[in-house]
């Protein structure tokens, strides 16, 4: 079914300032027919990708030209486009990054960038934006004291992470300041790790998930105890009917479906199923239901969002792969015709032996097929996993031979899944809005210039280098050397472990993560530690340093903030906002490769130091995997052995072997770090003996 009517907000004057309490509906369009498919559902806002400095670049996305006349469109129907910049941008990004948002500001004029690195607030400005800046839900904005130092740096939205409760959410809302807008996934795709703390798939190869190239390892079976169980692959999140108890929340803006991967049929069911739920309630309950389980999505949770009736994001033993099952292979004869090409055949051979016949891969579907339907056959770990189009009509329980490609013949029983369609009504709406942008002209093709400013780089100062610890020793509270600090990550306990005459040589790191509801007892813990004489801290998110707001001026001064290494930092322009901010060092991400790791201190405006050894994490969750025995191996099919810890609220997964670019170390001095910094973990025996550079030796892609 196609509803034709218009949404909410389609019906306002494009500069209309006329209120509205709804939240926007807020689509994925990852290609042209999902741009058009968000439309036709009357979705509020899409939010789209470009060719570069996207966050989903397996997706088709962009050129400027078509974001011109898409943001026209949108805008004479008084809808929004969002554009995806939500990449980490490497030293020699940055440039070109500033002349593509200089032309979006020129070309496109979007309602808003999405950002997950802080320095393009200052490449946005210096390129004239004057849309609004959205940080994305990679720049990991987890807590209240978050949102209100985002306000300060000019945002104007800030997207929740997805692993919070409805209880957190409220929390959150109530504390959010004036004049900064919310947005809230409420369908689609969870990745176990936490948004912008992931660094499995770079760390497995370089294809960063924060540049956008994720291979999803957490989608992977992994064998954990003798059996085997993709123990980190995540159900889709669907908050359906629940999305009710947000609209008393007016700073919840916007309502964000995932899916710039997926097709139009996706894009357009999700899309008017939540828009339903949005403005006729109950009254459209069975209708949107339908919808969504019809939109050939993965199996689908609610996850946390209700605290007290929490369900599991992951089965070791459910498939967690998108589509709808419509049948299994099966085999049977086929008689050869002459002067027509075969489909695929399966290598056996027939069982009565006769020359003319062969045996072929077909399915029976539970449903009719349509033509152009996309059927998936497999998994993705299966070498015979491919995807096809059907190209006829096919009746329930009628015959579809599988056009399999070359050397992909499936096995009789695997499973084949519809995760795309094109229904003639859809098709139909689709057109109309086709013809509609094509009437549009797009602007000429032109070269922008800029010329970037950024802070002055500052000279090295020697530092002294951290040494982390995952516990104190016993009997072991010595103080470090003048050119070392001991570091341990911070805790209520740790800070009562150590006594008043050693404080004021230790360096406390605070987790990559803190939720809302972990703010209060983190700044009292702080408070604590500086009172005992610390006076040396790490913030593994450039947001915690409002944490440090509620410590008395006695206290505040002679500390030392670094932005640790959780921070992402890659480039000058962000370190020039942590300066900003008030950090007095920055530790690099330890994703980057030789030449960006070379070439950073040069252009810092803060002395740096760097992750030279030890155990990184490859991922942070805050859902704990089932069936998993905390510090006991996991085994890729590769051979790849991964171990995992529990800290607080949140899952640690880490690698089998430490990071060790010790051998690199005087080629870091040379090129200006202040001080290194080691992560010792305690980890299991039986890991496998050998160490990784990461991606010094390779590309960030």
């Amino acid at each position: 079914m196609v509803r034709t009517e218009a949404s909410t907000e389609d019906k306002k004057a494009v500069g209309s300032t006329a209120p509205s309490c709804k939240p926007r509906i807020l689509a994925p369009a990852g290609d042209m027919a999902s741009f058009l498919a968000a439309m036709a559902a009357g979705a509020d806002a899409a939010y789209v990708g470009l060719k570069n400095f996207s966050a989903r670049a397996g997706a088709d996305n962009f050129s400027i030209e078509e974001l011109a006349r898409m943001t026209a469109l949108a805008s004479a129907h008084g809808r929004r486009i969002n554009i995806a910049f939500n990449t980490m941008v490497k030293p020699d990004d940055m440039l070109s990054a500033a002349r593509l948002m200089k032309r979006l500001a020129r070309d496109v004029k979007p309602h808003a960038l999405i950002i997950q690195d802080p320095g393009l607030i200052d490449l946005a400005r210096q390129a004239g934006f004057e849309g609004e800046l959205h940080l994305s839900t990679l720049a990991n904005l987890s807590h209240a004291k978050a949102l209100q130092a985002a306000k300060e740096l000019g945002a104007k939205c800030a997207v929740l992470p997805r692993e919070i409760n409805i209880d957190e959410i409220r929390s959150v809302c109530a504390s959010c300041p004036e004049g900064l807008d919310l947005e809230l996934f409420v369908h689609g795709a969870v990745c176990y790790c936490v948004s912008g703390r992931c660094y499995w798939s770079s760390y497995m190869g370089g294809k960063s998930s924060l540049r956008g190239r994720c291979v999803q390892p957490c989608r992977r079976m992994y064998a954990h105890r003798g059996s085997e169980g993709r123990y980190f692959s995540c159900k889709d999140l669907s908050l359906d009917v629940l999305v009710r108890s947000l609209l008393d929340l007016p700073q919840i803006r916007y309502w964000k479906i995932e899916g710039r991967r997926k097709g139009p049929h996706y894009v357009y069911h999700t899309a008017l199923a939540y828009r339903i739920l949005r403005d006729e309630g109950s009254a459209g309950k069975k209708e949107a239901e339908a919808l969504l389980e019809m939109s050939l999505g993965r199996p689908s949770t609610h996850g946390i969002f209700l605290p007290q009736r929490p369900q599991e994001f992951t089965d070791p033993n459910e498939e967690t792969s998108s589509g709808m099952l419509v049948g299994h292979v099966r085999f049977e004869a086929q008689k050869k015709q002459a002067g027509r090409k075969q489909e695929s055949p399966s290598k056996e051979r027939n069982v009565n032996g006769r020359p003319d016949e062969t045996l072929l891969p077909l399915i029976r579907p539970h449903i009719p097929l349509l033509p152009k339907d996309l059927l998936r056959i497999g998994y993705e770990d299966d070498s015979w996993y491919d995807t096809i189009p059907v190209n006829r009509r096919v009746p329930k329980a009628g015959t579809l031979f599988l056009r399999t490609s070359k050397h992909k013949t499936p096995k009789a029983g695997t499973p084949v899944f519809l995760i795309d369609r094109r229904e003639e009504g859809l098709v139909k709406e689709m057109s109309a809005w086709q013809k509609e942008l094509d009437s549009l002209k797009a602007p000429a093709p032109a070269n922008v210039e800029l010329e970037l400013r950024l802070p002055a780089p500052v000279k090295r100062v020697k530092m002294p280098n951290i040494h982390v610890r995952a516990s104190l020793p016993k009997g072991k509270e010595t103080r470090a050397s003048r050119s070392s600090l001991k570091g341990l990550w911070l805790s209520r306990n740790s800070v009562k472990a150590v006594s008043r005459t050693v404080a004021g040589h230790m360096c406390w790191l605070l987790p990559p993560v803190i939720w809302p509801d972990e703010e209060d007892q983190w700044q009292k813990t702080i408070a604590e530690a500086a009172r005992e004489g610390s006076r040396t801290f790490v913030c593994n998110a450039q947001w915690q340093i409002r944490l440090f707001d509620v410590l008395p001026d006695r206290l505040r001064e002679g500390l030392t903030l670094i932005a640790g290494p959780f921070c992402n930092v890659a480039n000058a322009a962000h370190i020039g906002i942590l300066r900003q901010m008030g950090f007095h060092a920055a530790v690099v991400s330890p994703e980057l490769t030789e030449k960006d790791y070379l070439a950073l201190p040069k252009s810092s405006c803060l002395p740096l130091g760097i992750v030279t050894q030890g155990f990184w994490p490859v991922g942070i969750s805050r859902h704990k995997a089932q069936y998993v025995r905390e510090g006991a191996m996991l085994q890729s099919p590769k051979g790849e052995q991964f171990w995992t810890r529990v800290y607080g609220e949140n899952m640690w997964v880490y690698p089998a072997w430490p990071l060790d670019l010790s051998a690199h170390e005087q080629e870091l001095d040379a090129a200006g770090y202040s001080f290194k910094m080691r992560l010792d973990e305690n980890c299991p025996e039986e890991q496998q003996r050998r160490t990784s550079e990461f991606n010094w030796n390779g590309r960030l892609l």
